[in-house]
């Protein structure tokens, strides 16, 4: 699933640094997603201003922070839903735009209308609607990558299941399908672990490792710490700017993640952090990203 351009950031080491926290990424490992000072207003908001980091190719990298930090919109400046006012975005050393067929995107739940008319195997055809292009039947190997996508989350049995029946685990795992039906190399989850129980959420974090074990470089917003202290290669703590970037044990630290959150964390006695916070979003039909 990696492209083979992947390999044109081999060759060096350098490091990141904010705020005292640094992260030196081995020259060894090819450079997946680079986003250089990226801005992105709406309006008079910043959504994000002057962001600069590298993902590691066959990485985890976990895009943490709080409501309106800014998380989305970096996920979605990789995909190419939002155009940075500024700097730049790179997917395999070329623009994010150009290779929108690299990236899976998995919205989040809230996002979604789940009262909408189709099927679990409808979903994961919706993956490889842009290779079939509109008014076309669905080819045999467009069938059969979508039966394998749903075979990967786990969701064979329930291909004629109504996307309305599905429990909250079963819907994400529905999403991940339709997204890695095309074989992306990249893999965007945004808020994959809101509203999961804990065996929900171990589920589809060993579908994603399975996943990283194929090729796929994962980045995955979430305001959860738990799972990423286990799972995640790396670390961006996002608040409208890069706060901290680098390994789970050398970021989630009670200082730098009380700047990042402020009154909306919570530490426990033994140094292990919860972010809190709520989701209030418009739904939108299961095909839009």
């Amino acid at each position: 699933m990696r492209s083979p351009s992947a390999d044109q950031h081999t060759g060096h080491s350098h490091t990141h640094s904010r705020d005292g926290q640094t992260h030196t990424h081995n020259g060894n490992v090819p450079q997946t997603v680079a986003f250089e000072n990226v801005t992105v207003t709406y309006g008079p908001i910043h959504a994000l201003s002057d962001v600069s980091f590298s993902v590691d190719s066959g990485s985890l990298s976990a895009v943490v922070g709080p409501n309106g930090g800014g998380k989305s919109t970096l996920l979605k400046a990789v995909v190419g839903l939002v155009k940075p006012d500024e700097g730049h975005v790179t997917v395999h050393g070329r623009p994010s735009a150009e290779m929108r067929k690299q990236t899976g995107f998995v919205p989040q739940l809230e996002q979604v209308d789940w009262n909408f008319p189709v099927t679990v195997w409808d979903v994961a055809l919706m993956g490889l609607t842009p290779s079939r292009g509109l008014f076309r039947a669905h080819s045999r190997a467009n069938r059969d990558a979508a039966a394998e996508a749903l075979a990967t989350v786990g969701l064979t049995d329930l291909r004629n299941r109504s996307i309305g029946e599905l429990s909250g685990g079963q819907r994400r795992r529905a999403l991940l399908a339709r997204a890695i039906a095309s074989k992306p190399s990249i893999l965007l989850l945004d808020e994959p672990m809101n509203g999961l129980d804990p065996t929900a959420q171990h589920s589809f974090l060993d579908i994603i490792d399975n996943l990283r074990d194929g090729g796929a470089t994962v980045m995955m917003s979430t305001h959860d710490l738990t799972c990423v202290s286990a799972r995640a290669s790396d670390v961006a703590l996002i608040n409208q700017r890069l706060i901290a970037y680098g390994p789970p044990e050398e970021v989630f630290l009670e200082s730098v993640l009380a700047d990042v959150f402020g009154h909306q964390l919570v530490v426990h006695a033994t140094g292990n952090a919860y972010a809190l916070h709520h989701h209030d979003h418009n739904p939108a039909w299961p095909g839009r990203t």
